[in-house]
């Protein structure tokens, strides 16, 4: 079902908000040198981490070792990710190289038939 632009915008305004608002709580909570609760500090060191490991588990839930292409682009892919990150440790370029490497498997070297 097709929406109009008027509604198109609306969500897009509601969205943006609603990001605006939740990036900005931490620092309304926490402002004037109060200091962060050890709960606090122990989720931010540990649900990185997890998500990350989460996302993995995800995309590679339907991946088939038994059928070509044996899940040899994702384990390419996973080892560039791997290889970039212990070498620059920069995520945004290990998980873009990976991702576009990932693509260019799929669609050009273990193409279906």
């Amino acid at each position: 079902m097709p929406i109009s632009v008027q509604m198109s915008l609306a969500i897009i305004v509601a969205v943006g908000i609603v990001t605006f608002i939740t990036r900005a709580i931490p620092f309304v909570i926490f402002r004037g040198g109060k200091e962060i609760p050890e709960t606090v500090k122990y989720l931010g060191r540990v649900l990185p981490p997890a998500v990350i490991g989460m996302l993995v588990v995800y995309c590679l839930k339907e991946v088939n070792a038994a059928v070509y292409p044996f899940g040899l682009p994702e384990l390419i892919a996973i080892l560039a990710v791997i290889v970039l990150h212990v070498w620059k440790r920069n995520n945004l370029l290990s998980i873009g190289v990976g991702t576009v490497l990932y693509m260019f498997l799929i669609q050009a070297v273990f193409v279906t038939p």
